[in-house]
């Protein structure tokens, strides 16, 4: 039996055209089933349903946020990254509103795994920031407050450019949640950010990330449980 991938990859790209170009940012599944010249029951049989079409083109549109973030030039400094991070974020969402909005607006009945991936994305550059002793709260929970602020302003600026069209707004709101999640060596800062808290949470990620084979499992363990006490992972 031929593969059925590259039907379903041109259902995805009509949906995604059609998706754009919609003033009211929605699909017709006649519509998507006549451009690529096949029936509906094929849909059905690909995605279940319109629903399931429009988590697939969510994912796709995260495979693009991925290939955009990949290109994006690293210079070695994991915080500069994370900035520009937030303002590729933003372009992204200003370039694609309908496909944003599909990926990021609250849709109880999705099923798309696109702002998870794009969640672990940020971790994975929040954890170059704790390596660098750059982090004042553990990744995960620095990405959940970095990501809801990013959504937040971006679904803001597509819904009333009128309000939201100075990117100084942006940056504001982008430099007072880094405020509260970022830290330096030499301005170590309130007690969240002191540099014993700074040191475990460094390590800690070091070593979730890369292990060791220098202590035995249980002692890993032991070790990982005594670092959790001084940066616990919900510390704020």
């Amino acid at each position: 039996m031929a593969s059925t991938e590259p039907l379903r990859a041109a259902m995805i790209d009509a949906a995604a055209r059609q998706l754009a170009a919609s003033p009211d940012h929605d699909i017709a599944t006649r519509t998507v089933c006549e451009a690529v010249g096949v029936t509906q029951p094929v849909l059905y049989r690909l995605f279940g349903d319109k629903r399931g079409l429009l988590d697939a083109v969510a994912d796709h549109g995260y495979e693009r946020y991925a290939e955009r973030k990949a290109a994006q030039e690293k210079n070695g400094d994991p915080v500069a990254d994370l900035r520009a991070g937030w303002d590729g974020h933003m372009v992204f969402a200003e370039e694609n509103p309908a496909l944003y909005a599909l990926m990021f607006a609250p849709r109880p009945w999705s099923r798309s795994t696109a702002r998870e991936r794009v969640f672990d994305l940020l971790v994975t550059t929040l954890r170059r920031c704790a390596a660098a002793g750059a982090l004042a709260v553990e990744p995960r929970t620095a990405a959940r407050l970095i990501l809801a602020a990013n959504v937040g302003v971006a679904l803001d600026h597509l819904g009333r450019p009128d309000r939201f069209a100075d990117p100084a707004l942006s940056h504001r709101m982008r430099d007072a949640v880094f405020a509260q999640v970022l830290t330096t060596p030499s301005s170590p800062g309130d007690a969240g950010g002191s540099p014993v808290h700074v040191a475990a949470l460094r390590l800690r990620t070091e070593l979730d990330s890369a292990g060791t084979t220098a202590l035995e499992p249980a002692e890993t363990a032991l070790l990982s449980r005594w670092l959790e006490r001084i940066a616990p992972p919900d510390a704020p």
